[in-house]
């Protein structure tokens, strides 16, 4: 168990080495300027625009910054050999792992707080909080489901795509479940049965991430601690799958 937190270390000094933080910095620059902007030209409710639009650029942005930072920094390891080199000295794969795992859990919290930091300019600190939670479970799910990508496609395009298709997939889920089931001309056939099982099946398999980092809680505060609970109910059990199926594909692949 030794070898985790020096694991996590090194991950976590890498992206800092790599001006995680002075990308972190500029785009929550950029971020609350253009909906500072936004919201100065909206007519009616500036707040509640300015709040949506900061809220939604940066969880994206977080999004995609660690979904890059887990998939490119690990693909480098493994295709620059360094991987087979620390296997070598007797480290355990389920230690590199979880090591790796740990340390990209750090960035995304130091996300998370940067990011959440910044809504308390329009937003009430505890609505910030419960949404820097969430916004703290999505991005480790995120990281969960870079490592499986990584290791099942070994290229930084097919792993990015899948990730970001899965995300957007989960996210989207509630909205394309609605579709199928209520579609403008009412069919009975099989495609639409085909469909309407297939949608089914997809939201019964991907987390909710619509219920993750809700805008709303921002806008009309938080005061339902179910939802939460919700939230951190599905990350501790999608986080333990993604695992499991990233530690068996790690096990039984040959490096050397």
């Amino acid at each position: 168990m030794k070898h985790i937190p020096v694991i996590a270390k090194y991950t976590l000094l890498e992206a800092l080495r790599n001006r995680l933080l002075w990308l972190a910095f500029t785009i929550a620059f950029i971020a609350f300027g253009l909906s500072a902007f936004i919201g100065d030209v909206a007519i009616t409710e500036h707040t509640q625009i300015q709040i949506s639009i900061l809220a939604a650029m940066l969880r994206i942005s977080g999004v995609v910054m660690l979904a890059l930072i887990v998939v490119t920094s690990v693909l480098r390891e493994l295709h620059d050999k360094s991987l087979e080199l620390l296997l070598a000295m007797d480290v355990p794969r389920a230690n590199f792992y979880f090591g790796k795992l740990a340390g990209f859990a750090l960035i995304g919290l130091m996300l998370a707080f940067l990011f959440s930091s910044l809504l308390l300019v329009y937003a009430e600190p505890y609505a910030v909080l419960w949404w820097g939670i969430s916004f703290c479970c999505e991005l480790l799910l995120v990281t969960c489901l870079g490592l499986v990508m990584l290791f099942t496609f070994k290229q930084i395009p097919a792993a990015i795509s899948a990730v970001f298709l899965f995300y957007v997939a989960a996210r989207s889920m509630a909205a394309i479940q609605l579709i199928a089931e209520n579609p403008i001309v009412h069919s009975t056939g099989i495609s639409q049965q085909f469909i309407n099982g297939f949608v089914g099946l997809l939201s019964w398999l991907l987390p909710t991430l619509h219920e993750f980092t809700r805008s709303e809680w921002l806008l009309y505060g938080a005061n339902n601690i179910s939802e939460l609970m919700n939230v951190l109910g599905q990350t501790l059990v999608y986080a333990i799958l993604l695992s499991a199926v990233t530690l068996v594909d790690f096990y039984r692949r040959n490096f050397s």
